[in-house]
């Protein structure tokens, strides 16, 4: 029976990961998946060596903090997958560890593929000699991305996204909102990350954000999604810390209908920005990472794009409002999500220019994505 052997971190590669054992099984029945995985992953049918959020780390000086682990992980992944000798390797994003695994196994004549194109165009474009390294063939989610790694001699595909596929052309926000039993009045998504760090980080700004808004416009409800329910626990503390006085509906899961049932987004960046966008919902973008972590990001001019969030790099220029680090505040936050509830007809321009990115990612991604990476194996 060929083995696929493939790597996930997070929330997002999880369902990545899921969608491409799915239509792999399809192609062929009798391949067996198995690796680091997270519960959509499971569900699809993959073996669980190690569970995905091991890997959920972001941020330079985060990642410093979780290394001896991270280390110890990547050596006991090594030589299980040496020993085993998978047909073929696939990891999923989480690129600082996944190549390096990629790369010791590459070099021990195992096929590789690495699904999600590292942002290289974006920050440490020196990265792109590891991929080359690392990597029999590159999956890409953004149109753009195989012709830059072409110039840089590493085979490339662009599958575009399966949450393109999944979500409707249209969501019915008055059907999400009777499915959650939230009220007719107007509702703000807050959307704060999936991962520890990220709420650690945003949890106690978008608390304070949501208590801004309050009391500068009334009427506005509020309801949050949360990727785990330690998460919602932990955002939980910050709302009551914050926001005691205000009506947050707090959600296990469900971050599409909930992102459905509302008016206006307030989100971290990351893939939750891509589900807004296909959503065809107006969004307000954050991020922080630790001061020490900005620093050098800043010190070593780490970053190239123009943009963060997926709609504007998408587009090439800014179609919604992003803060960063310190231009992250409550009050620009909250003003910008005013506004937004504030202008409905440059709201109406945005779903069109949304529903053109749509179509150009919605192709078929689980299926390509899969019928690529067992080519590259010939296992197809």
């Amino acid at each position: 029976m060929p083995q696929v052997a493939i790597i996930a971190g997070e929330a997002s590669g999880d369902r990545l990961g899921a969608s491409l054992i799915t239509a792999a099984l399809d192609l062929r029945p009798d391949l067996k998946f198995a690796g680091v995985a997270g519960p959509a992953m499971k569900q699809a049918g993959c073996e669980t060596w190690y569970d995905s959020r091991e890997l959920a780390v972001m941020g330079l000086f985060e990642v410093v903090r979780h290394l001896p682990r991270l280390r110890r992980l990547k050596a006991q992944l090594e030589r299980k997958l040496l020993a085993e000798r998978p047909d073929l390797v696939i990891g999923i994003d989480a690129p600082d560890f996944n190549l390096r695994v990629e790369r010791v196994v590459r070099r021990a004549g195992i096929p590789t593929v690495h699904y999600v194109c590292p942002s290289v165009w974006a920050w440490r474009p020196g990265r792109v000699k590891t991929i080359r390294e690392s990597c029999d063939l590159v999956l890409c989610l953004l149109p753009f991305e195989p012709d830059f790694l072409a110039k840089h001699r590493i085979a490339a595909e662009f599958v575009g996204h399966p949450l393109a596929d999944e979500i409707p052309a249209r969501a019915d926000r008055g059907a999400a909102r009777r499915q959650l039993g939230l009220p007719e009045s107007p509702v703000i998504a807050i959307l704060p990350g999936s991962r520890h760090s990220e709420v650690e980080r945003l949890g106690p700004l978008f608390a304070q954000t949501v208590a801004w808004l309050s009391a500068h416009r009334e009427g506005v409800s509020f309801a949050a999604p949360m990727a785990t329910p330690e998460l919602r626990k932990q955002f939980a503390a910050e709302l009551h810390r914050h926001a005691s006085s205000t009506a947050m509906h707090l959600f296990d899961g469900q971050a599409q209908p909930v992102i459905a049932a509302s008016d206006v987004v307030l989100v971290a960046s990351g893939t939750a920005t891509l589900e807004a966008m296909l959503l065809k919902r107006p969004m307000v973008v954050a991020y922080r990472v630790s001061p020490l972590s900005a620093a050098l990001v800043r010190l070593f001019r780490l970053i190239r794009a123009d943009f963060a969030a997926l709609p504007n790099l998408l587009a090439g220029r800014q179609l919604v409002p992003e803060f960063l680090q310190e231009r992250a505040t409550p009050e620009a936050l909250g003003g910008a999500l005013l506004e937004i509830l504030d202008s409905p007809a440059k709201v109406t321009v945005l779903q069109e220019q949304f529903a053109a990115l749509h179509g150009r990612l919605r192709c078929g991604a689980g299926e390509r994505a899969a019928r690529a990476a067992l080519g590259a194996a010939g296992l197809l």
